[in-house]
């Protein structure tokens, strides 16, 4: 069995950091195909030992990219292609179905109620996706949330497969001396309450709640890693609550999957307090250096940064977390939801400084969502969906499933519908500006 990959970007990401993680485990010869700008992962994928081509996108509209990326496939002879992102999901599905591969499978990582990869759903974005979706093999959703929300846009229930993200736990264990070193460099001091995030920053993550949370608790700092196009705005509101010396925007950090990233070396480069520098604490590093994390998010499809924290005994509050939600109270005890209001948020955060939080035991939950459990469950997709699909000549013979049946492709035919004919009532610049 021979893969191939397609996403959208290589950036530092949930997704991207997803796949190389799984790339690590997948027992089967793999290749990566990123869309547009291929970014740090791309770098350590690449460094791992898979081959990472970027096909060299220019824009949502470029077209041109749809047949280069159909001869690209045609001529790897994949068994298999992935598709991750929703850009990738679109083109991808299309140019494996035109390059006749036997069975396509995607992945939707970051389908909300509401929005798709921090960004809104339109009608038309809905549209082209429930259009080429239907080209695939198996869609595989990474909490049961999403498998229901691909329920209710019609995706037949026997194409969808749940197989939840992962994460390496001792990673990102805490560690005092990365604790120490990451404050002594950032300038905060050893004995602060520090409360940390981490995502893009853009509208959907609601990271304006928690910044205004932490500027009306004096004396507490806020680590913040991420970069978008909300920064400069959430630089500007600290300063204007006079919090800019407490509101640590660090930029775009690193998941660390690399082995030798986290502990004290994952925290110990230098940078400027508000993140202006180029280093700067990696994520492993960030947590350690904090005493509670929160994802203000209110609409997540599984919630990653949630989990980590959790493997580094942080109290956690949330938005949204499928990971945790969708399973009982004691599998997360240091894990609190909370409304999307910054009163509440302020309030949660002044009850655990005032307890003076600490570290907790790793939960049960982050034990259940192994990055190696994730890629055994994902080798089980792939089998069902080559089983049902004919062999081409000259291609191994298909692996039998080990249960259940993978939908077959359907006919040649490829007819994409035109978002354009069914518009959202607000305007949306393009069906695939997401990502």
């Amino acid at each position: 069995m021979k893969v191939l990959h397609v996403i959208t970007d290589l950036d530092v990401g949930g997704a991207e950091q997803q796949l190389r993680l799984l790339l690590r485990r997948l027992p089967v010869p793999c290749e990566v195909l990123t869309l547009t700008s291929p970014g740090p992962v791309a770098e350590g994928i690449e460094a791992d030992g898979t081959p990472v081509t970027h096909l060299g996108m220019t824009g949502n509209r470029d077209l041109t990219a749809l047949p280069r990326l159909t001869r690209l496939i045609r001529d790897g002879g994949y068994d298999l292609v992935h598709t991750h992102l929703y850009r990738a999901c679109v083109y991808g599905r299309v140019a494996a179905r035109l390059a006749g591969v036997r069975a396509v499978v995607a992945t939707e990582h970051s389908l909300g109620d509401a929005v798709i990869e921090g960004r809104r759903l339109t009608r038309g974005v809905r549209t082209l996706y429930r259009a080429t979706e239907r080209l695939g093999t198996a869609t595989v959703a990474v909490s049961d949330t999403v498998a229901a929300r691909l329920r209710r846009w019609g995706v037949p229930e026997q194409r969808i497969h749940v197989v939840p993200n992962g994460i390496e736990a001792h990673r990102f264990g805490f560690d005092p001396s990365a604790r120490a070193l990451v404050r002594t460099r950032l300038g905060l001091p050893l004995d602060a309450f520090v409360v940390g995030g981490a995502g893009r920053l853009v509208p959907g993550k609601r990271f304006d709640v928690l910044v205004r949370a932490v500027t009306q608790l004096p004396g507490v700092h806020l680590l913040l890693a991420g970069a978008g196009p909300e920064r400069d705005m959430l630089r500007r509101m600290a300063q204007q609550f006079g919090s800019g010396d407490r509101i640590h925007l660090l930029g775009e950090r690193d998941g660390a999957v690399d082995g030798a990233a986290g502990g004290a070396a994952g925290g110990a480069a230098g940078g400027t307090p508000d993140g202006r520098g180029a280093a700067g604490p990696d994520i492993p590093g960030l947590l350690s250096a904090i005493d509670v994390f929160v994802s203000p998010s209110p609409d997540e499809a599984f919630g990653l940064a949630v989990l980590e924290a959790l493997a580094s005994g942080l109290h956690v509050l949330y938005g949204s977390c499928p990971a945790v939600d969708e399973l009982p109270a004691d599998q997360a005890p240091g894990a609190r939801h909370f409304g999307l209001n910054v009163h509440e948020l302020g309030t949660a955060l002044r009850e655990l400084r005032r307890q003076g939080p600490g570290r907790l035991p790793v939960p049960p939950v982050v034990r259940r969502y192994d990055i190696t459990r994730s890629a055994e469950a994902l080798m089980s997709v792939y089998e069902q969906a080559l089983a049902d699909t004919p062999a081409r000549r000259g291609s191994p013979t298909a692996v039998p499933p080990r249960q259940g049946r993978a939908a077959a492709l359907p006919p040649v035919s490829v007819s994409l519908p035109d978002p354009a004919r069914s518009p959202d009532p607000s305007p949306d610049p393009s069906p695939l500006s997401n990502r």
